[in-house]
Order: C-alpha cells, then structure tokens, then sequence
C-alpha cells in the first residue's frame, strides 16, 4: 500500500501545485489520475493553447505550464498512479482514508485532496456499431506509449491538438499513419496544422479531410477501416490499419467520486470557503474546478490560491496541536526533500567609521 500525507486526486495544475504548497509544510505527496501523464486538459487536449491569465506570465501556452510546474515541484518529489481512476474511499479506525482505484492499486493517508478538475475523464467515442468490439485489438483512444505503433498502420481521427501532434509525432515511427477529420479546417496550433500539411506533401501523412472513419472489419484484431466523404460524389476509402486512435477529446464527469457521500451540488462538490474548501467528510477536502461554493471562479489561479490554503489546514489535521509559523519563501527559502535548498541572497550592510 502506497502511503504519503497527502493523497492527491488529480494531476492537473492544482493538483499539481498543491505539491509545492504542501512541500514547504514538509508534507509529503502522492498522486492519482486517469490520465497517462501529469498536466490534466493542459496536457491532454490542448497543451499549445496559449492562457494569458497567469501572473507574471502575460501568455504561456499549457504545456509549458504544467512543465513549470513540474519543474518547481521536483524538490518535493511526489508520488504518481497514473493511467488509473480513484474507484472507491474507506475510512479506518485512526481516521486516514484509503482511496483504490480500478486497478487495485490501495494508498493510505490521513488527508485527501480532490483536485479533478471538472472530474475524471473519459474519452469521447465515435458512434460506431462494432467499436466496443475492437477496444485493446486496435482500436484505443490516447496514446500511452508510442513504440506500441512502430512499424504498423496507424489512422488517427480528429482536428484538434491531441490529433495533430501526435499524427506529427507517429510519423517516424508507424510505417504509414492517415489523419481523417470531417471538416477542411483544424482546430489545432497554427504551427502543427503547417508541419502536418508539410508531412502529408511528402507523402508521410496521408490526409482525409471532409471525412469520417464509418466502419471498422477486422476478427480478432482489426484489419481495415471505412472512410467517408462529405462529398456522396468521391464515395468511400477502404483502408488497411492496424490501429484506429480517434481523438475527440474528453469527457469531464465525476465518476466514481460521485458516490463517496459528498455534497454534491450541479455536477461539482460542495465545500466550505469560509475556512479551507473541506467537504462535508472531514479531512477530504476538494479544490480547483471540481469545488463549487457561493463567489466560486473556475479559474487556475483561483485553483491555486485554494491550494495554498487547503495546506494550511491539512497541515493541522496531519500535525493536531502544532503551531506553524508561516515563512514567506523569499524568507525562508525552499527547502527540497532531495536535500537541495533555494535562499534569498542576503544583504551584507557594513558600518562606515
């Protein structure tokens, strides 16, 4: 079992931030999210959307956010369960909490941070008859690990980002990858819809645009995909795969999480803003877009102003009793659990005679 101070639901921003605002409490952290890699929506759909609402950044795009911030949390060096969903809570006898998810993996700690954004994601499917046939036989809906397409036949569906980026990125790797959106126009980085017309004039992205993937054939894996025109005029395309990644995003619920007992109120958690955003179950506590109370701003930054204030509670939960004296960092400095250290340089003043 997986122990730690604080077990984070969510590797989003939050989530990811509140790492650091624990860390200076010397409060150790550990991770859970559905996704395969840490950063949420910023990492997940759009990481080369630029946000302008960050201070001191007057515009940084997603990715480079949550890069940031992994960077700032490394000191502290949390724990990570990621490509798996938090199912169920269980209260023990001391009061800790023990959060499983769907693949069994069990962590125990005495606070729990819900920080999911607008909950767990699940992928959005096409509607085709015989998809649900192909699941994990070809047919998957994020790329966890891009060697599984060396050398295959991969087509991907989508016009955003994800679809783009990863279309780019499977070209040196599959033998041969198809892009098929529905429409003339993608959604994504000005940059990547550029390199991907680059790489389909020479002939290593083949590209169907006004297009949908209609039919998938294959028996115990998948063989061929059908391929649409807007157009009734220019008909269908067979075409041989061994993969069919469609990407059209996520899907934001809350899951599982829906039946722990919390208040729930439209969708997101009721907390209590007055003091430190807990729930109505002492020591959960909820924060970021997942929380709702009156004044509530989904914003990121709001997400970590929460966080700074969680911890401060969490702090006294985990240690009843114990005064701590707050530093500010320009002060006190960061103090890592690797042992490396951040101090202000000190100003010498000497005294003239």
């Amino acid at each position: 079992m997986i122990k730690t101070d604080i077990l984070i639901i969510g590797a989003g921003p939050t989530g990811l931030f509140t790492v650091f605002e624990a860390g200076l409490l010397k409060l150790k952290c550990h991770l859970i999210d559905a996704l395969p890699q840490p950063g949420g929506q910023c990492s997940e759909i759009y990481p080369k959307k630029p946000i302008y609402d960050i201070p001191a950044f007057p515009e940084i795009l997603a990715g480079d956010l949550v890069n940031n911030l992994m960077e700032q949390i490394k000191p502290f060096e949390p724990g990570f369960t990621l490509a798996e969903r938090a199912e169920t809570l269980d209260t023990l006898e001391d009061g800790s909490f023990v959060v499983t998810t769907n693949k069994g993996t069990k962590h125990n700690a005495p606070v729990v941070v819900i920080a999911g954004g607008l909950g767990s994601f699940e992928p959005r499917k096409p509607p085709l008859e015989n998809i649900l046939d192909f699941e994990d036989k070809g047919v998957a809906y994020m790329i966890k690990d891009p060697e599984v397409y060396r050398n295959k036949k991969v087509l991907i569906a989508g016009g955003g980002d994800s679809a783009l980026d990863w279309a780019i990125f499977l070209a040196d790797v599959a033998s041969e990858v198809s892009l098929v959106h529905r429409r003339n126009e993608f959604r994504g980085a000005l940059d990547s819809v550029e390199k991907a017309a680059a790489l389909a004039k020479i002939g290593k992205i083949k590209l169907f645009t006004e297009a949908e993937v209609k039919k998938l054939y294959g028996d115990d894996h998948l063989e061929a995909v059908v391929v649409k025109y807007n157009d009734e005029e220019k008909g269908e395309s067979y075409i041989e795969v061994d993969n069919f990644i469609p990407l059209f995003g996520l899907s934001p619920k809350l899951g599982p999480i829906g039946s722990w007992g919390l208040e729930i109120e439209k969708n997101a958690i009721k907390v209590d803003n007055s003091y430190d955003y807990q729930t109505n179950i002492p020591g959960v506590y909820a924060i970021g877009d997942v929380n709702t109370y009156k004044g509530k701003l989904k914003l990121i930054l709001s997400g970590f102003h929460e966080a700074a204030v969680m911890c401060q509670s969490a702090y006294q939960r985990i240690n009843p009793g114990k005064r701590y004296v707050m530093k500010y960092t320009t002060v006190g400095g960061v103090e890592g659990f690797d042992g490396s250290k951040k101090v202000a340089k000190k100003e010498v003043v000497q005294s003239i005679s």
